[in-house]
This record gives structure tokens, C-alpha cells and sequence, in this order.
């Protein structure tokens, strides 16, 4: 599957783009014509801040995070005391801010949206990747994502350790249940996926072993177990192995932090899960400034 990075690796000037233009859509969202409360502060007021961690979590977000303190104000500076993927404890402070007080309370809670959101993706995700250590497989993200939040969502998974499914309907094909419905049945979808010639990752989705023997001959080459019990997923790889089959198998639904290595361990190459951006409980942050 196509990774996040490989469309915007961090630290090239896609990727700069990218960050720029959310967050310049969100500090407009937020501020429109004016902060009125900022407006209370003295002009001339310079103060300095820390960004704190409440609660243990992978840090994600950083260049987020400067681009909603220097698009207010370019004179801000902002001194980073920990790696974007690291692990932080409660009452750790992340990261000093100094810079025009008014500029500092106007782009604070669009700073900390971003950070503790994408950080809740990276912590989750590495939960799962945790869990699953020492199998084959791989935590893949889906396209449930927050509107307008999908690549930095996905970005936080990869901090998180996951890797990325398609970025978005451009990206790849998949064959659900109304494709499969709509064309005709999976020979005839997968002969049209195949005569499409668009170069793309092309995965065919499957409810039961009949559809995975069905999807397999007609020459599919990635599926996508959906709901499959832990012992239908064991059949599922011994009925790829036993067809002389190389498709990847990748699970999905019905997945949890309590089931996941048990899946992991039936020798499917990837487990896909919704929750990890669609599900996030964002990690508690908050900005003080110094007296």
C-alpha cells in the first residue's frame, strides 16, 4: 500500500505545504475578524509559555503546532524539549514559547487541536503496534478519518509506528460489497480492475472463504478479510497458501486492543482499524503562561 510519506515526506516542502495550508484554514476558522479577548493584553506585552502534557502519550504534531504560532506572529520562538514520536510523561513540559503575548493567546488552542488530536492518533496506533509485536503483521490506518484532518491523521499513524492504506479514492482501488453487487460478481469486477491498467494498488474485499477462493482465482492479489473470525482468518491463510497464492491478507472490523494480537498471530500480513483515527479521545494538553 502507498505510504503517507512517500506522496509527503516529513520535511519536504510538500509536506511544509501541507502543514501551512490546514493551518491556516483552522486559524482563520477561529479567529475571523479579530481575537477580542487577546485585544484585552497590552500590545507591547511579551510573555513567555509552556506547553504540558496531563497524561502519558506519543507527542505528534510539532510542525503543526510552530506554523499556528508563527503564521499569528513570526517573531514567536518556540524551543521544542522532546522528539516528535517520543513518549512523555504527565506534567512533562513539552516544549517554551516567548514571543508577543496577544500573538501567544490567539494561536493557543488551535496549537494544542492539532497536537493533542494528532497525538492521540500516534498514541493509539502504537498501542496497537505494541500489542502485536513479534507477529508479522502490520497496523494500517483506513480512510475514517476527521474531515479535512485525513493526511495529518495519517502522518500521526506512521509517527505512531502504523503504516498507511490508500490516502483516498484516487489512491487505489478497493472492491467493496456494492462494487462487487454493482459490476456483477467478483470475476467481472476483478476482470475490470484488471483491464483498468491504472497502475494503482488494486484490493478486493471479501465476507466469507467462498469469496476469498472466488477473489484468489480471478487473480486477486491483495483482500480484504472483512469480519472474519480469528479461526475463519487461520483457514483464510491456509486456503491462500494451499491455492499457491501470494495475495496479502489483511483483516478488518471488529477490532480491538483486546483481540488484535490474537489476530495477528493467524498469519494475516496486515490488520486495518478505524478507531485508531475515527475513535481518538484527544490527549490532555495545556498552555501556561509564566508569571
Amino acid at each position: 500500500m502507498t505510504l503517507f510519506s512517500q506522496h509527503y515526506p516529513p520535511f519536504s516542502s510538500a509536506f511544509y505545504a501541507l502543514v501551512d495550508s490546514q493551518v491556516q484554514a483552522a486559524l482563520a476558522e477561529d479567529i475571523g475578524t479579530g481575537d477580542l479577548t487577546a485585544a484585552l493584553v497590552p500590545p507591547e506585552q511579551h510573555v513567555t509559555a509552556s506547553i504540558i502534557a496531563r497524561e502519558s502519550a506519543i507527542i505528534c504534531g510539532q510542525d503543526w503546532v510552530n506554523a499556528c504560532f508563527l503564521q499569528t506572529d513570526a517573531n514567536i520562538h518556540i524551543q521544542w524539549l522532546m522528539a516528535e514520536g517520543e513518549r512523555v510523561q504527565p506534567k512533562q513540559v513539552l516544549c517554551k514559547i516567548a514571543g508577543p503575548a496577544r500573538a501567544l493567546l490567539t494561536a493557543e488552542r488551535c496549537a494544542l487541536n492539532f497536537l493533542q488530536t494528532l497525538s492521540a492518533t500516534a498514541t493509539q496506533t502504537r498501542q496497537y503496534v505494541d500489542a502485536i509485536a513479534g507477529t508479522q503483521a502490520h497496523i494500517l490506518d483506513t480512510r475514517k478519518t476527521l474531515p479535512h484532518l485525513r493526511l495529518a491523521q495519517k502522518y500521526a499513524v506512521t509517527v505512531g509506528g502504523g503504516k498507511n492504506q490508500r490516502l483516498a479514492l484516487y489512491d487505489g482501488i478497493l472492491i467493496k460489497e456494492n462494487h462487487i453487487a454493482a459490476a456483477g460478481g467478483i470475476a467481472e469486477v476483478m476482470s475490470a480492475a484488471q483491464a483498468a491498467s491504472s497502475g494503482k494498488s488494486v484490493q478486493i474485499e471479501v465476507e466469507n472463504l467462498k469469496q476469498l477462493e472466488e477473489a484468489l482465482v480471478a487473480g486477486a492479489s491483495s483482500v480484504l478479510l472483512d469480519n472474519f473470525s480469528p479461526a475463519l482468518l487461520k483457514e483464510a491463510v491456509a486456503l491462500n497458501a494451499q491455492l499457491g497464492k501470494k495475495a496479502l491478507l489483511e483483516a478488518s472490523g471488529g477490532i480491538t486492543l483486546d483481540n488484535v494480537r490474537e489476530i495477528a498471530l493467524t498469519g494475516v500480513d496486515r490488520i486495518s482499524i478505524g478507531a485508531i483515527t475515527k475513535n481518538v479521545v484527544a490527549i490532555d494538553l495545556s498552555m501556561r503562561i509564566q508569571h
